[in-house]
């Protein structure tokens, strides 16, 4: 691959395009789900759960069936499970999920309810010789997510009612025994091209002719893809090392109990893990970023093509354009621009006059504009060739992150000593960005917020703003959820 004619520059950006569009059908799927409502754990092989209407835990495993249908704004989820014990208990369950779905454009938002279409569940246990039937489940689901460019995030609550016939023999004589579980919960999460997390909190009272008693299960799916470095041992070589794209999934489970008329209390724990992939990156060769101190930052960028410099040097002190940058965070994100049909014969006419529809980043500038997370510089110019400011890359991503609301009321005051020389605009971003921790004030606590951004700093903002996408979500909806919750 020639990075030094101009004609490989279009053929550069079709082939890192092919290796996002790649990314995204080879890898586990980005969308992370919690399977049911039980607190079970799956991977390729296998799944759990733990069991508490027998006044006992018992573990269950299995492998389940899991399908998802959307047609004419409904969603059908399917779950069948055969599931079995080590003790010969068994467990047979399939439940049918219908969620009517409604797509608020104007809001950038879905929203959704669900409720149970069909069910049928029995469990037949060893040590009490007795039998559990699902009577009857009500159940109902509202949920919203919100659709941003760099993050969906989504939220949903929970209630229902399970009845139990339970039938045992005590003697010669036969018993059935109703037992209802009341149900309570909630789900949240988000999806990124970098991962996403679901996390689900049910609480359930179980109420039987022995007395009543909880169960909690806290249940978090991640799926999350990030970047490492592999070194290239051998000195004889045209490179020394590159970057590759590992993408994990795993999900882990915690059931608490108070059972005082059978176990008592405890904390059980389930945890399966799915095994990686791997995807190898193309390998940066500038010749001019040896020693410089965002070295890292800028090979990272290079290898996912969110950089594509036609040349062997890149400049890293020298500034970084608007139209650079907006590229560089629509690419990072995954926006899934559509290249033009090779079919077309004129480019469609450019938004602004300094924007050219053949340039092979302008579809990720238009996306950005359309999408809301830049603002052109008037009706007639977009500010392609300007640099950007720390204040104008700030916004940037905030806006993408759909976080700019996050910021105080009006009026406030950030506690930095230059605070009146952040543009007005841009104050609720900077407050975001530090808070996030993607931009930090300089030693002299001035946050410097019309810095022009070199290239080199530019990109070390940039692999943060990765990071938060595939590291900071996932602990906040994850061990915040099970943690501290």
């Amino acid at each position: 691959m020639s990075i030094l004619a101009k004609q490989s520059i279009k053929k550069l950006s079709i082939y890192l395009a092919a290796i996002l569009l790649a990314f995204t059908l080879t890898t586990p799927t980005a969308n992370a789900k919690v399977p049911d409502y039980y607190g079970g754990v799956f991977d390729e092989y296998s799944y759990e759960e733990y069991f508490f209407l027998s006044g006992n835990p018992i573990l269950f495993t299995g492998k389940p069936t899991i399908t998802e249908k959307e047609s004419k704004n409904q969603l059908t989820s399917t779950y069948k499970f055969t599931l079995t014990s080590t003790a010969g208990d068994k467990l047979t369950r399939s439940i049918v999920y219908v969620s009517d779905l409604k797509n608020h454009e104007t809001k950038g938002q879905i929203t959704s309810n669900t409720k149970v279409k069909s069910f049928s569940e029995k469990i037949t246990t060893v040590a009490d010789k007795a039998t559990y039937t699902l009577d009857d489940y009500q159940f109902s689901q509202g949920s919203v997510r919100d659709n941003r460019p760099a993050t969906d995030y989504y939220s949903g609550n929970v209630v229902g009612r399970k009845i139990y016939l339970k039938n045992y023999k005590s003697g010669t004589k036969t018993i059935n025994e109703k037992i209802t579980v009341f149900i309570s919960g909630r789900d949240v999460g988000y999806k990124n091209f970098w991962g996403s997390t679901d996390t689900q909190i049910m609480e359930n009272e179980i109420v039987s002719d022995a007395g009543t008693f909880f169960v909690t299960s806290k249940v978090s799916d991640s799926k999350s893809r990030t970047l490492e470095y592999e070194p290239h041992t051998p000195s004889l070589s045209s490179f020394v090392g590159g970057h590759s794209v590992v993408s994990n999934s795993n999900i882990i489970s915690e059931y608490t109990y108070n059972m005082p008329y059978h176990a008592g209390t405890g904390t059980l724990y389930l945890n399966k893990e799915k095994t990686p992939t791997i995807e190898r990156l193309i390998v940066p060769k500038f010749r001019d970023i040896a020693n410089h101190w965002s070295k890292p930052n800028i090979e990272k960028l290079y290898s996912l093509g969110i950089f594509d410099e036609s040349s062997n040097f890149f400049s890293p002190d020298a500034p970084m354009t608007k139209y650079q940058f907006t590229a560089g965070v629509a690419k990072a994100v995954d926006l899934r621009v559509l290249e033009q049909k090779a079919t077309s014969r004129a480019p469609a006419k450019a938004a602004y006059s300094d924007l050219d529809p053949k340039d092979p980043d302008y579809l990720f500038i238009d996306s950005a504009l359309k999408k809301g997370i830049v603002s052109p510089v008037n009706a007639d110019l977009f500010g392609a060739k300007q640099s950007i400011t720390r204040a104008e890359a700030a916004t940037i991503i905030v806006r993408s992150l759909g976080l700019e609301g996050r910021a105080p009321s009006p009026g406030y005051k950030t506690t930095f000593i230059d605070d009146n020389k952040i543009p007005k605009g841009a104050k609720d971003s900077i407050y975001v960005a530090t808070e996030l921790g993607l931009i930090d004030p300089d030693k002299k606590n001035r946050i410097n917020a019309n810095e022009v951004l070199t290239k080199g700093k530019a990109s070390q903002l940039l692999v943060r703003y990765m990071n938060f996408l595939e590291s900071d979500l996932k602990q906040n909806y994850r061990d915040d959820m099970f943690y501290f919750d």
